[in-house]
């Protein structure tokens, strides 16, 4: 395969560069975000590994300026900061897996191996809708009816999720498991909480009710 690593540190940049070439893969190394971009850009890797924090322009920054500009290479982000919040935020930049700092070269290699093999679906949508409400997933802006409606990053979460299946049901176990990554129910009303906040945002100001309950069911979002 071919490869872009980008990561500032030298001693994680040999350790991960050497390794792969020893499998024998072409890879090519750059330490600054703000250069990697356009290399990123021009196309034609399989897979790019990217430091999260970088000078120059950081691994968030870089990933969601190449999904705008409809780059489909799957990265894997590697970062220090592995919180549940942080991966969120990192998947829903445009990166397709996520590698906690340290970690074995091996999850690496395997993880790298695994998203070449993934089919490459078609780069998500920036700008979600529904009816006269607008998400911009670039800007992190959500308007309804031209008022700019102010949400928490877990409510922003939570209505990209509905967004993304805008008119289909999703119940309270999805919702844990996709927007606070919890695989168990944790008894608690978490998930009634953040709908009541989400509507009371998006849907009370208007006219019109988008975010539907679905008695004995869940939720969806109409368009």
């Amino acid at each position: 395969m071919k490869l872009l690593v980008i990561e500032d540190d030298r001693t994680t940049a040999d350790y991960i560069v050497n390794g792969l070439r020893q499998e024998g893969h072409v890879v090519d190394h750059l330490a600054d975000g703000r250069e990697a971009l356009p290399q990123a850009m021009s196309g034609g890797y399989d897979v790019m590994v990217v430091d999260r924090m970088l000078p120059g322009l950081d691994g968030l920054s870089l990933v969601k300026a190449l999904r705008a500009a409809k780059v489909p290479t799957p990265a894997i982000f590697l970062t220090a900061v592995g919180g549940v919040d942080d991966r969120i935020e990192g998947l829903q930049a445009g990166g397709d897996d996520y590698l906690v700092k340290p970690f074995a070269f091996g999850e690496l290699s395997a993880r790298i191996q695994a998203l070449a093999r993934r089919p490459q679906a078609a780069v998500q949508e920036t700008v979600l809708t529904a009816g006269d409400l607008t998400m911009d997933l670039i800007r992190r802006k959500v308007i309804r009816a031209g008022v700019e409606i102010d949400l928490l990053p877990r409510e922003f979460a939570l209505l990209e999720h509905l967004l993304r299946r805008k008119g289909r049901v999703q119940t309270r176990t999805m919702l844990l498991e996709a927007v606070w990554d919890i695989s168990f129910d944790p008894q608690t009303n978490v998930v009634e909480t953040h709908i009541s906040r989400l509507r009371s945002k998006i849907d009370k100001p208007f006219d019109r009710e988008l975010l539907k309950t679905v008695r004995g069911a869940g939720y969806r979002i109409e368009g």
